[in-house]
């Protein structure tokens, strides 16, 4: 690693995204900076904001009219590090696009060491070809879309982000500063990337888990067997649900509704069912004072110590950690006056 060049860092920010996908990672290579400078080190980065249009002007949906100094196309290559930030869902935007996507079509590991993508900035990325047969991830909102649309990408909705050669992926909005403290860490150690964590109040590893919190269960079409059933579950999910009871309420044999159950959700019934009462625990630790032990009975999960085993291995976080990190913001600030009854 030369110490005494600037790394260029390239992030194109795709119009209609938010704020925070790209302004986050542009403040953690910047702050680098400052800490690399504080401990007398290397240079660090060279940051160039670009959009992926000639206009060179970025609206936003937050309704701000952002001019950035460069294109994209006009930033000459090698680049160290190329990070797309979200993307651009319209129709409209096709056209607008094309001189940019035959330019991110030119990105290789031979002119840019790092390629990444932020929240939906990995359709851009599997667009040009740079997600085959690749391991990604986006936001967990849109993990299905990808998978669907781009099926040889290897889709993994749960992670912050990963990487896989040289192209890293991050979910959506925060994940994107998670992401480049990780780059920093790659690129100058852990030091330096905890003199940034600290600077922006953020972790350097979130605590307890590295998993994004999107619902476990997409939403299904009435026809959909899924669709069907999953009403008259969740009013009985404090109840006993093997498989024949399920196929009986369809006036199916078990063996019937378990094939058409797979075909059209991708899951046996039994995944489905637990995937549905972690999704109510979920909402009863978000908004209640409910003992745990409570909380696992009410929604079928038999005690604290099911409840956890599952937890673990749908959210990567035990049912405490997740009630102390997503409970009410104004309670746990001391605030519980401004919240409506």
């Amino acid at each position: 690693m030369n110490t005494n060049e600037k790394k260029r860092v390239v992030i194109v920010v795709m119009t209609g995204n938010m704020l925070l996908d790209f302004a986050g990672p542009s403040d953690v290579f910047t702050n680098a900076n400052n800490c690399l400078q504080a401990v007398s080190a290397a240079k660090g980065y060279e940051v160039l904001i670009a959009t992926p249009t000639t206009d060179r002007t970025l609206r936003t949906e937050t309704g701000v009219e952002i001019r950035c100094p460069y294109h994209a196309m006009e930033i000459a290559l090698p680049i160290d590090t190329l990070i797309i930030a979200g993307n651009d869902f319209r129709e409209a935007a096709t056209v607008a696009l094309e001189d940019f996507y035959h330019w991110l079509g030119q990105i290789n590991a031979v002119n840019t060491r790092r390629i990444a993508s932020i929240c939906g900035g990995a359709f851009a990325l599997a667009k040009a070809g740079l997600l085959e047969g690749k391991r990604a991830t986006t936001h967990w909102d849109l993990s299905e879309k990808l998978k669907k649309e781009y099926p040889s990408v290897q889709v993994n909705a749960n992670h912050f982000f990963t990487n896989d050669g040289n192209v890293y992926t991050s979910a959506g909005v925060s994940s994107g500063i998670d992401l480049s403290l990780a780059m920093i860490e790659e690129d100058f150690g852990k030091d330096i990337a905890i003199r940034v964590a600290r600077k922006l109040v953020f972790y350097l590893s979130r605590p307890g888990f590295q998993a994004q919190f999107g619902n476990l269960l997409p939403v299904y079409e009435d026809e959909n067997i899924a669709g069907k059933t999953q009403s008259w579950l969740r009013d009985h999910l404090h109840e006993s649900l093997e498989v024949g009871r399920i196929a009986g309420k369809m006036n199916m044999s078990t063996r019937n509704f378990t094939r058409v159950f797979h075909r059209e959700t991708g899951m046996p019934p039994a995944k489905f069912v637990e995937k549905l009462r972690v999704e109510a625990a979920r909402k009863f630790l978000e908004d209640t004072d409910i003992p745990l032990e409570r909380i696992a009975e009410q929604c079928g999960m038999g005690n604290l110590v099911s409840m956890r085993r599952i937890f673990l291995r749908h959210l990567s976080v035990t049912p405490s950690n997740y009630r102390h990190t997503f409970r009410t913001a104004l309670k746990d600030a001391g605030m519980e006056d401004l919240l409506i009854n």
